[in-house]
């Protein structure tokens, strides 16, 4: 007897399909049961559905409303549930076809072209079972991780074909990417970009007009001189990002400006390789590091352009993705940068691998992810877990931009960037577990064996990272020089960025040769 086929369509409004027959369910709180079974992969205790889908209701109450559910359902789709007292889950006799999982395995497998046509909305787009929020709350985090990934396999396809000369296929795809960020000017400017190599300069003017009048009545300003450009002296390129193979993970990493001395920036705990030049603060202070030499930079496993795997990265396999970048970009000897999160890993880096470590820069940065009897620096475990909720909560916004840049947070521009990176660069599922992972890093051990010349850098009133924690860095590594610097803001670029750049430059301009 050939096995039942029961797709679940969960990419957009909700749709359930018995042996490709529609099954319409007016049961909303059905509905929102299939899908949630569907994505479990597994058995789900009933107590747990029947406190999601009836938060208010007494223990009996709920527990008598979900065998009429489990009984209406079967009534209407047949035999696709499997129940025992305990748990319910999805029939281990049919075959079931669910698109969400199909998209993820075409990303796991690199098929993005394929993920891109699979991904047509998002997640559960305009569904709600009503008064469940928890339920709500799962299909949040789980559109923003599917959102996330959907960003960038488009990414990487415009790429692709705009590598390949098909303009045409690349300027579709930046329309997409267009639509699911429309403030992002590094999104309108790929879709602007390859208009023109396709020959379509009345649609590209007409895409700077709409992206001009979003930007005015949004945020109230103009775009940038270099969005402007492309139609003003053709589309030139920018630096491309490039990709390399380590352990399994496609590493994104970029190279701009040249010189006899590398400096590798490792930025915290989300990047994006592509977006960061977006702001133009951020992109001065960069392009002032490259005139020092060689700017390299990468995006850690699980975030930004680089694969989304490994969503809990540890300061070891950080620094094993240093290592791949440096050798595909043909470094021998370079200077580190670790900013915040970034600088465990560089630590590591640099204790493990002297000879191929000219010198060290540990910005707003710290040893040990949670406080110890023996390290007050940083937040107590409680207190993180508290502000990773929070952040997890606000994703999607300009999450944290008052602690992390109080000089900018009253900067409309500077709030849409910082949202709309965060959204690139990671979801709130996949954030959570790299700080996590960081809160549990420990590296105070390592820093005796740092033998480089090391600067460390801290603005005194910092309000993500102590400046405590700054200061033990110093007093535990053996070649550090510190310098306290004014002001509140996380971010190097932020604020009075001239004084880092000053320090950094006299502490390359110092190394030996």
């Amino acid at each position: 007897m050939a096995m039942a086929s029961f797709n679940v369509r969960t990419l957009g409004f909700p749709e359930v399909r018995c042996d490709d027959r529609l099954c319409p369910l007016a049961l909303r709180k059905g509905l929102a049961l299939l899908v949630y079974l569907a994505e479990a992969k597994g058995p789900v205790g009933r107590d747990a559905i029947a406190t999601m889908l009836w938060p208010e209701s007494p223990t009996e109450v709920v527990r008598a409303r979900l065998r009429r559910l489990l009984h209406r359902l079967q009534l209407a789709l047949g035999d696709v549930l499997a129940s025992d007292r305990s748990t319910v889950r999805l029939s281990a006799s049919i075959n079931l076809e669910i698109d969400s999982r199909l998209f993820e395995e075409a990303c796991d497998r690199g098929e993005f072209e394929r993920a891109c046509r699979l991904y047509q909305a998002d997640f559960l787009d305009g569904f709600s079972p009503g008064g469940c929020p928890q339920f709500d709350e799962w299909a949040f985090f789980r559109r923003e991780a599917l959102r996330g990934r959907a960003i960038q396999a488009l990414e990487r396809v415009v790429q692709e074909k705009q590598a390949a000369a098909d303009y045409a296929s690349a300027a579709a795809h930046a329309g997409r990417l267009v639509a699911l960020d429309p403030l992002s000017e590094i999104y309108a400017r790929h879709l602007i970009r390859n208009l023109i190599l396709g020959g379509d300069r009345a649609g590209a003017e007409r895409q700077l007009e709409a992206l001009t009048q979003r930007l005015r009545d949004e945020l109230d300003v103009a775009p940038e001189a270099e969005t402007n450009a492309l139609l003003e002296a053709g589309a030139a390129e920018p630096p491309p990002t490039q990709y390399v193979s380590g352990g399994r993970v496609h590493l994104a990493f970029q190279t701009y400006g040249r010189g006899r001395t590398d400096i590798l920036m490792l930025a915290g705990f989300v990047s994006h390789v592509e977006r960061v030049w977006e702001d133009a603060r951020c992109r001065a202070f960069l392009s002032a590091l490259a005139a020092m030499g060689r700017l390299i930079l990468l995006d850690r496993r699980g975030v930004g352009l680089s694969d989304r795997v490994g969503f809990s990265p540890s300061a070891e396999a950080t620094a094993q993705d240093i290592r791949t970048v440096l050798d595909a970009a043909s470094s021998r000897r370079v200077v580190l940068f670790g900013a915040s999160e970034g600088g465990p890993a560089c630590i590591r880096f640099a204790a493990d691998h002297p000879d191929r470590v000219a010198g060290l820069i540990l910005f707003a940065s710290l040893a040990k992810g949670s406080s110890a009897p023996d390290y007050p620096h940083a937040l107590h475990a409680d207190q993180y877990d508290a502000w990773l909720q929070q952040l997890a909560s606000a994703w999607g916004g300009p999450a944290g931009i008052e602690t992390f840049a109080p000089s900018l947070a009253g900067d409309a521009k500077a709030r849409a960037w910082w949202a709309g990176l965060l959204r690139a660069a990671s979801s709130p599922g996949a954030v959570r577990g790299v700080l996590e992972a960081f809160r549990d890093t420990d590296v105070r051990h390592l820093l005796e064996r740092v033998a480089v010349p090391t600067l460390v850098l801290h603005r005194r009133g910092d309000r993500a990272v102590r400046i405590g924690a700054g200061r033990h860095l110093a007093d535990h590594i053996p070649r550090a020089r510190f310098i306290e610097l004014d002001g509140a803001d996380h971010w190097a670029f932020a604020g009075d960025r001239q004084a880092v750049l000053d320090s950094v430059r006299q502490f390359v301009g110092g190394l030996p040769g």
